[in-house]
C-alpha cells in the first residue's frame, strides 16, 4: 500500500488503520467470528477513546490480557492508538502476575474480553481501573490518534526467555514502525496476505506478524487449538492463509505428531520460524513436504522489537543453519571479550545496531546500562559472521558448560542429539563432576518409543563430552511462546533413564 500524501502519524498504531485494506479481516478460527476491514478501523478508534473516557492519561500503562482472539488485538492496537502504552500479558497469567505487574510496571487499568475477579490495588488513594468486553460493545465515540514522538513509549513488552521473573522491554513507536517496515520487506510480503497465528500476541514474534500483516494491508487468523494441529492445519486452508508462523517445537509437532503430510496447502507462500534453532534436517523436510511454500529462518530478540535477520529462502541450500543476514536498518558485530571487534569467521558476542533497537528495560537502568552500550545492543549471544554477511549463531553466552576445561555449548549439544533417529525433542543441561568439572544432563523426548535411544544418543556423543545422565520424559516444560524452559526441567528433577 502507498502511504498518504500527508506526514504520516508517528503513532505506530494509527500508521497500521490508516495501511488497513480491503482485506484486513481478523477471524477467529475456533468460533467463526470475523471483524471486517470496514469495522476494524473503527472498533480500534473507539476502544481507545473508552479507556480514555475511563479517565487514563497518555502514557499511562494499560495490561491487555490477551488470548488469541479478535478482541485482544484490537484492545492492543486500540491502547496505542490512544496514546497508552499496552502491556500484552496472557490471561491465563494474570492473577499470579498481580504485583510484578502493579509494583514494576506502574499498570493503571486492566482490560479483558470477560470479567474477572482480580483483587488489584494501584497504591494508596487511587483505584485500579477494570475494563472488560468486546472492543464492539464499547460503543464509544470515534477518536483521532493520539499524537506521539517516535521515542515515546507505544508497549511494554515481557522478555521471552524462560526466566521466571522476565523484564519489560520498553518499545518506542518508532521501534516498531522501523523494525515493521524492515520485516516486510525481508520476507517479500504482498498486500494480499494473510498470517495464521498460533503464537501469542504477548510474545514479540507473534506480535511481529500481526503487525506486518495488518500493516502491509492483509488479514490475521488466530487459533488457539494448536493442541489439535490438524484443525489449525484444515483452517489454514479455509480461512485462505498464506502465511503460517511458528517456533522450533511448533514445527517439531507438525513433522511428528499431525498429519502434515496428507493435508495440502495449496494457497501458502510461506513459513516463518524464529525463537531458537530449528535442527537443518527439520528444515529440509519441511521443505521436502512443500516445495512450493518459502522457509524463513530469522533471528531476533524482543530488546530488538523482534527481528535482527532472515535468511531468504533462496540462500537456505548454501547457508543452510545460518540465521541470515541482517535486516535493511540494522548492523551487526561480533566482539571479543575486550569488547573488540572480531575478523570474519570467528566467534565473539553479537551485538546490533539500528533503529529497531529498543529503549532499554524498564526501572532496570543497571542492566539496561550493561546490555545497552552507546547506541549497540549486546545480544548475549555468541556467534560469528561469515564472508558473506550470515550470521551463525552458537549459542548464549550464559548457555555453556566447561568439560575438562573445554567450552562446549547447549545448542551445538542439542542439535547432535536432535539428528539421532528416535528423538523427538531434546534440552541439554549440566551438573557438577568431580572428574570433568561439568557433565551434560540430557533430558530427551522420544519420537515413537524409548526403547533403545538412549544408548543411540549416548553412542552420537563426542568422547570428550563427559554425560551424566540421560533422562526420558514425557514432555519438556515451555514457556507461553513455546520455548523450552531449561529452569523449570531442573526444577522438576525428571527421573534418569
Amino acid at each position: 500500500m502507498n502511504e498518504s500524501e500527508t506526514p504520516p502519524s508517528t503513532n505506530f498504531a494509527a500508521r497500521v488503520v490508516a495501511r488497513l485494506g480491503k482485506l484486513s479481516y481478523l477471524i477467529d478460527a475456533a468460533t467463526g467470528e470475523t471483524v471486517l476491514p470496514s469495522d476494524l478501523p473503527r472498533l480500534i478508534s473507539s476502544f481507545g477513546a473508552r479507556l480514555l473516557s475511563a479517565g487514563l492519561q497518555p502514557g499511562d500503562p494499560v495490561v491487555i490480557g490477551c488470548v488469541l482472539s479478535p478482541a485482544s488485538s484490537i484492545a492492543y492496537l486500540g491502547a496505542m492508538y490512544a496514546g497508552l502504552v499496552p502491556v500484552p500479558v496472557e490471561e491465563s497469567k494474570l492473577p499470579l502476575a498481580g504485583n510484578l505487574l502493579l509494583n514494576r510496571v506502574g499498570a493503571k487499568a486492566l482490560w479483558t474480553e470477560k470479567p474477572c475477579t482480580l483483587d488489584w490495588k494501584c497504591g494508596e488513594g487511587s483505584e485500579f481501573i477494570f475494563i472488560h468486553g468486546h472492543p464492539s460493545e464499547m460503543r464509544a465515540d470515534t477518536i483521532p490518534p493520539v499524537p506521539r514522538a517516535e521515542n515515546d513509549l507505544a508497549a511494554l513488552v515481557a522478555t521471552s526467555g524462560s526466566s521466571d521473573a522476565p523484564r519489560f522491554v520498553m518499545v518506542s513507536h518508532g521501534n516498531l514502525i522501523a523494525n515493521t517496515g524492515a520485516i516486510i520487506r525481508s520476507q517479500h510480503l504482498e498486500d494480499d496476505e494473510r498470517a495464521m497465528l498460533i503464537l501469542p500476541v504477548s510474545y514479540c514474534f507473534g506480535a511481529s506478524v500481526l503487525h506486518t500483516h495488518l500493516y502491509q494491508g492483509g488479514g490475521v487468523v488466530f487459533d488457539r487449538r494448536f493442541m489439535f494441529p490438524d484443525k489449525v492445519l484444515h483452517a489454514v486452508n479455509r480461512c485462505e492463509c498464506t502465511t503460517f508462523a511458528g517456533v522450533p517445537t511448533v514445527y517439531n509437532i507438525l513433522l511428528r505428531r499431525s498429519n502434515i503430510r496428507s493435508i495440502a496447502l495449496p494457497g501458502l507462500r510461506r513459513f516463518l520460524q524464529a525463537g531458537g534453532p530449528l535442527a537443518p534436517q527439520y528444515v529440509q523436510e519441511m521443505r521436502s513436504i512443500f516445495p512450493a511454500a518459502k522457509f524463513y529462518v530469522m533471528y531476533g530478540q524482543t530488546e530488538a522489537t523482534s527481528r535482527i535477520s532472515c535468511l531468504d529462502p533462496e540462500s537456505l541450500d548454501q547457508k543452510l543453519g545460518s540465521v541470515g543476514q541482517k535486516l535493511d536498518n540494522m548492523t551487526v558485530q561480533v566482539l571479543d571479550t575486550e569488547g573488540k571487534p572480531v575478523p570474519v569467521g570467528q566467534s565473539g558476542e553479537i551485538v546490533v545496531r539500528g533503529p529497531s533497537v529498543t529503549l532499554g528495560y524498564l526501572n532496570e537502568p543497571e542492566v539496561t546500562s550493561r546490555v545497552f552500550k552507546d547506541g549497540w545492543l549486546h545480544t548475549g549471544d555468541v556467534g560469528r559472521l561469515d564472508e558473506d554477511g550470515y550470521i551463525w549463531i552458537e549459542g548464549r553466552k550464559s548457555a555453556f558448560l566447561k568439560v575438562r576445561g573445554v567450552r562446549v555449548n547447549f545448542a551445538e549439544v542439542e542439535a547432535r542429539v536432535a539428528a539421532v533417529p528416535g528423538v523427538y525433542e531434546c534440552t541439554a543441561s549440566a551438573v557438577a563432576h568431580p572428574e570433568a568439572g561439568e557433565a551434560l544432563v540430557l533430558y530427551i523426548v522420544p519420537d515413537k518409543t524409548a526403547d533403545s535411544v538412549a544408548e543411540r544418543v549416548r553412542r552420537s556423543l563426542p568422547v570428550h563430552w563427559t554425560c551424566d545422565s540421560i533422562r526420558i520424559v514425557s514432555e519438556l516444560p515451555k514457556t507461553s511462546s513455546g520455548k523450552v524452559s531449561r529452569e523449570a526441567l531442573e526444577r522438576e528433577g525428571n527421573r534418569a533413564s
